[in-house]
């Protein structure tokens, strides 16, 4: 994938493994064993049926300098996916379902890929795709059963990160950090999330502005 949805989102997004440093699991914590911990999961991520926040994103790690970012985003299952990084780098991922365009304003240039290639590795898609589904691509650890803070594995030898750790507060998911192959942790945070609520058809279609490049993948 491009630019920021693949090291941002990618290689940062929608997480697990640095959290020790959030103060959510501690020498006294009793951790969920792994049946349990993806049947929690699998409960607060089935009870987001949609959901729109602003985000703010940091990358570090790895050989390149520290960069941040910040935007919108919006997801509503099945599989429909909205996620508009603003500012100097801006860039546009968007899944209807189907379909997921990763569109690079800078570039002038309009990835297309299939959601069902992507939906194994992509962070950002597990706020949308089917959590019944998740236990399948992903080792889940739960360090404290008494706090609603996830560690996901990929079982995939392919996967694109190494883990992604996921918070919960009062339902809502308000932090993702992933740790990818380069070295590099990304941690992403939510905020004004509104949870089920209507979210316009609209905000998963995308045509590419006429002079892009269109890459099929």
């Amino acid at each position: 994938m491009l630019k920021q949805f693949t090291t941002p989102v990618l290689t940062a997004i929608l997480a697990m493994s640095t959290p020790l440093a959030m103060g959510l699991a501690t020498a006294q914590a009793k951790p969920a064993n792994e049946a349990t911990a993806s049947k929690n999961l699998n409960g607060l991520l089935t009870n987001v049926k949609s959901m729109t926040a602003n985000f703010s994103q940091m990358t570090k790690g790895g050989k390149s300098a520290n960069r941040s970012f910040s935007g919108t985003m919006a997801v509503q299952r099945p599989n429909n996916f909205r996620w508009h990084t603003t500012g100097n780098a801006e860039q546009l991922v968007v899944a209807n379902g189907s379909t997921l365009w990763i569109y690079d304003k800078d570039l002038q240039q309009a990835t297309r890929q299939s959601v069902s290639n992507q939906i194994g590795d992509t962070p950002a898609l597990l706020l949308s795709g089917d959590p019944t589904k998740i236990s399948a691509s992903f080792k889940v650890t739960q360090p404290d059963a008494s706090k609603n803070y996830y560690v996901l594995q990929p079982k995939s030898s392919n996967a694109n990160f190494k883990s992604l750790s996921l918070s919960f507060n009062n339902g809502n998911p308000v932090m993702m950090v992933l740790n990818d192959n380069l070295g590099q942790t990304t941690s992403i945070k939510f905020s004004n999330v509104k949870r089920n609520t209507g979210i316009a058809k609209s905000q998963f279609t995308f045509t590419p502005p006429k002079g892009v490049d269109v890459i099929d993948q």
